[in-house]
């Protein structure tokens, strides 16, 4: 008989797949999870806005003209929309700019220096979750006209 199943042993744990609705509320990401989803939700941001950034660089190029439109897109707005939901969606993309940045660089840092360990993955998240907030913060107020 094996080892495995002489009944001295101990039953290993079972796991089963988490529930949506109870379990995900109280389950706990780590960091380098959360900078994991947010590298993916940027990605997807960025493609799906790509007609926006298309739109914002050709109409800032195109002559004095269009750029003056351009600008008064952000400040006054387009019909129904104002300015400052403009402002909000230009914020969105630089948000996920940075963020999509900043998490590249933190991956091809594990690539090249063999870093792959929970320590680092744990500092190195942190890390740019918070470089990619304040950058965003900064330039956000820029945009918003805070300086």
């Amino acid at each position: 008989m094996t080892d495995l199943a002489s009944p001295g042993r101990s039953k290993r744990p079972e796991f089963r797949n988490i529930h949506a609705l109870t379990d995900l509320p109280s389950y706990r990401l780590p960091p380098a999870g959360v900078v994991s989803i947010l590298h993916r939700i940027s990605g997807a941001i960025m493609f799906l806005l790509m007609p926006f950034i298309i739109w914002m660089f050709d109409t800032s190029i195109s002559s004095e003209i269009s750029f003056a439109k351009f600008t008064n897109v952000f400040a006054v707005g387009v019909g129904v929309v104002p300015g400052w939901c403009f402002k909000l969606v230009a914020l969105a993309l630089i948000w996920a700019y940075l963020h999509h940045f900043i998490a590249g660089l933190r991956h091809l840092w594990m690539d090249i220096n063999h870093a792959v360990s929970k320590e680092f993955g744990r500092s190195s998240a942190l890390v740019t979750l918070g470089l990619g907030s304040v950058l965003t913060l900064a330039l956000g107020l820029k945009l918003f006209g805070v300086y």
